[in-house]
């Protein structure tokens, strides 16, 4: 319940950097995570922790060969996920900083991009800076993973994010509608 109120609490301070009044469920966490290749990839980053749901899945599908880390906007979410995640590296930062944190880091590239943005939020000038960013360290066949909330698909920046989405990757598929989150919410799978 903590987390939840302190999502709310974060969302009435700055609205537009928290995309809901909730955290995402596990199953939507689940999904979103699954939707990365861990087999094969080395080095993951996550856009938006929040409260770490996701970020404790990830957790969990790490192994030693990949190299993996958070960036959260909000100072208290980030504090959050660090103590829900001890053992993650959770920058406070902005996203479009990404090539920076990732340098500091020795990572030239990496695999998956996990993302909890809230995308139908933003600008199309914001929307565009963090794609931009993402594909300064997203190599072509990375995987990029983010959900929306099913009445964002008719608002005008959900439907300009869609087609973001599919002007800028060779692939863009939606899972299903996982239903127990608040509100219903997918995920899209995109592969660059």
């Amino acid at each position: 319940m903590r987390d939840s109120l302190l999502f709310l609490k974060t969302f009435v301070q700055k609205p537009t950097q928290v995309g809901s009044i909730w955290p995402s469920s596990r199953g939507l966490s689940e999904m979103l995570v699954d939707s990365i290749d861990w087999g094969k990839a080395k080095c993951v980053v996550e856009f938006g922790p929040g409260t770490g749901v996701a970020t404790e899945v990830i957790a969990k599908r790490l192994h030693s060969a990949v190299k993996f880390f958070a960036i959260e906007r909000s100072g208290a979410l980030a504090e959050k996920t660090r103590t829900r995640c001890p053992s993650v590296d959770v920058i406070e930062g902005c996203v479009t900083e990404v090539e920076n944190y990732c340098r500091q880091r020795n990572i030239a590239q990496v695999d998956g991009i996990i993302s909890g943005l809230p995308w139908a939020a933003f600008t199309s000038e914001l929307q565009n800076s963090i794609i931009e960013a993402m594909f300064r360290v997203l190599p072509v066949g990375g995987q990029f993973a983010t959900f929306a909330y099913l009445q964002g698909l008719m608002l005008p920046a959900g439907k300009r994010f869609q087609s973001l989405l599919k002007h800028n990757f060779s692939k863009v598929t939606k899972s299903p509608v996982v239903w127990m989150n608040m509100p219903p919410a997918f995920v899209y799978r995109c592969v660059r």
